[in-house]
């Protein structure tokens, strides 16, 4: 014996629940097609922290490449440390529709729901 334990597999960075796929899928055979969904963190809002969406032409250096429901999204390589083990999710409501984002990382959020903080 080595004395090292064995390595704890990491949870994957982002999953896509889905309605977030469906959705995705939409906006890529649609409007976005060719285009790649991004996915960063900015600093905005009463605790500081926002999620910020764009659809780009291609992957800038350094984003991490997320798979799921065979689809591809990326995530700013600044984002991730804040962004391991989140659900993306996809959510209509009476008067408004969007993709949403369960982080596990969170440890607050401000009272109108822009802004989170880990």
């Amino acid at each position: 014996m080595s004395g090292t334990s064995p390595k704890r597999s990491l949870p994957p960075l982002m999953t896509l629940t889905d309605r977030a796929a469906e959705r995705l899928k939409t906006l890529y055979d649609g409007a976005e097609q060719g285009k790649i969904l991004r996915i960063s963190v900015g600093t905005r809002g009463c605790s500081g922290m926002s999620y910020e969406m764009n659809f780009v032409s291609e992957a800038q250096n350094g984003d991490e490449h997320v798979r799921d429901h065979d689809l591809l999204l990326l995530v700013d390589r600044k984002a991730t440390l804040f962004l391991i083990g989140t659900v993306m999710d996809y959510e209509v409501k009476e008067l408004e529709a969007g993709f949403t984002f369960n982080n596990p990382n969170e440890k607050g959020r401000c009272g109108c729901g822009e802004s989170f903080h880990v």
